[in-house]
């Protein structure tokens, strides 16, 4: 399969490479690093990147900025970063890439905890989150082609825990090749409308 994997140099977009260049090609994607680069923000940005791959198989998503801060803090400002670059910058690569993607192509959405088991400043991510998840169960009705659509729901990865421990207190971390493993289920396998926890 062709596989466009954006968030490639991330930890967990690491470790999905690792796991899918076993026997796929994958193309790596970054904001500023990465055979080519994206700015999930911008639609134009996201246009041009898939006029640049062509034809795909399969797109995985392992990125999207969100802003941590305490609630009494933010205005609704301060959610606009959450709600333009993960939430709908995820929702583009679909609404855009389903113009490019091969029948039953597959693409994979990253979500997270948060939604489900929140964390003091993390009410923009668990917004943008449950949004994700939401959006994917509802979208996976309604695909052509045989186009399916997953997220992926992680806990907090082990990798990262140096600078996030502070906020996850209590929280098990996974390593992010388990959690690769579920971007692997969700390329390679058949479900549509799913969000695979892990952790």
């Amino acid at each position: 399969m062709k596989i466009l994997l954006i968030g490639a140099h991330g930890t967990i977009g690491s470790a999905v490479d690792h796991e899918l260049s076993q026997r796929h090609e994958v193309i790596r994607i970054g904001r500023t690093r990465g055979e080519l680069q994206v700015d999930i923000s911008d639609s134009a940005s996201i246009r041009r990147l898939f006029e640049q791959t062509g034809k795909f198989d399969a797109l995985i998503s392992a990125t999207g900025r969100v802003t941590f801060a305490p609630l009494g803090d933010m205005s609704a400002d301060d959610f606009s970063l959450g709600l333009e670059n993960k939430l709908m910058g995820q929702v583009n690569l679909l609404l855009i890439g389903r113009e490019f993607a091969n029948d039953g192509a597959s693409f994979t959405l990253t979500s997270g905890i948060l939604n489900r088991d929140p964390i003091r400043t993390g009410a923009s991510a668990a917004l943008v989150n449950g949004a994700i998840d939401g959006f994917v169960r509802s979208a996976a009705l309604e695909l052509p082609r045989g186009l399916r659509i997953n997220a992926i729901s992680p806990t907090v990865v082990q990798e990262a825990m140096g600078s996030y421990a502070p906020y996850f207190r209590g929280f098990k971390p996974v390593n992010a090749a388990e959690v690769a493993l579920a971007y692997a289920k969700s390329v390679e396998g058949l479900q549509t409308g799913q969000v695979y926890h892990v952790g």
